[in-house]
């Protein structure tokens, strides 16, 4: 995990008390979830989307769209929201994005999204919260 200091910190026992395992494997420590398998995926109702870990909204349903990836993908992010850092893992190189709130890591942003952007944010449907509008 990132050594920075963020807003909201908690211990990693407060981490694994609060997410559940999938969720802290994801979050904590830069996992990913299995394609296709988070309900986000297919939310289509007005709203906005926020950080299991801190509740930061990161993203509203109107950049939300259908990459036929997976993962529930978004064109963009709430100003602010969301801090970016390489990642060298698994022989590549890749931006990944994590909330600029508490660190936990959300998925990775990359160059081939639609207009107005040209942006895909890639991110696992279990760091994220739906309320509805």
């Amino acid at each position: 995990m990132d050594q920075r200091t963020f807003p909201v910190t908690r211990s990693e026992a407060e981490w694994r008390a609060m997410l559940t395992p999938e969720q802290y494997q994801v979050m904590r420590g830069h996992g990913t979830e299995r394609p296709g398998s988070c309900a986000l995926l297919h939310e289509k109702r007005p709203g906005r989307f926020s950080c299991i870990g801190c509740g930061q909204p990161l993203f509203v349903a109107t950049t939300k769209f259908e990459s036929g990836t997976g993962w529930p993908s978004f064109d963009t992010p709430v100003e602010g929201a969301i801090e970016e850092t390489v990642d060298r893992s698994h022989g590549m190189v890749r931006t990944e994005v994590h909330c600029s709130r508490c660190g936990s890591h959300l998925g990775h942003v990359f160059p081939d999204g639609p207009p107005p952007t040209g942006l895909r944010y890639c991110i696992n449907g279990v760091a994220l919260e739906f309320e509805p509008e």
